[in-house]
């Protein structure tokens, strides 16, 4: 009965890094979507004539206190 068990652990463990795997090409697709889709935006801007290094030194500059992480915010 343990070899049983051990068989049915081994079976799931197996079966969740399976799973996790294709989350993980999954995922890595829809990063690669995201990432062509703000260079498209990126592109646009300049060619509109909007300097984002500019504009993003600018905020830095302003914005000086430190940003907080996004789960201090959420609670």
């Amino acid at each position: 009965m343990a070899k049983t068990n051990k068989d049915e652990q081994i079976g799931f463990h197996k079966g969740a890094l399976s799973t996790l795997a294709k989350e993980r090409e999954e995922m890595l697709r829809i990063l690669q979507i995201v990432e062509q889709l703000m260079q498209m935006h990126v592109k646009g801007l300049k060619d509109l004539g909007v300097d984002l290094e500019a504009a993003a030194k600018a905020s830095k500059g302003k914005n000086k206190k430190k940003a907080k992480p996004i789960e201090d915010m959420l609670r």
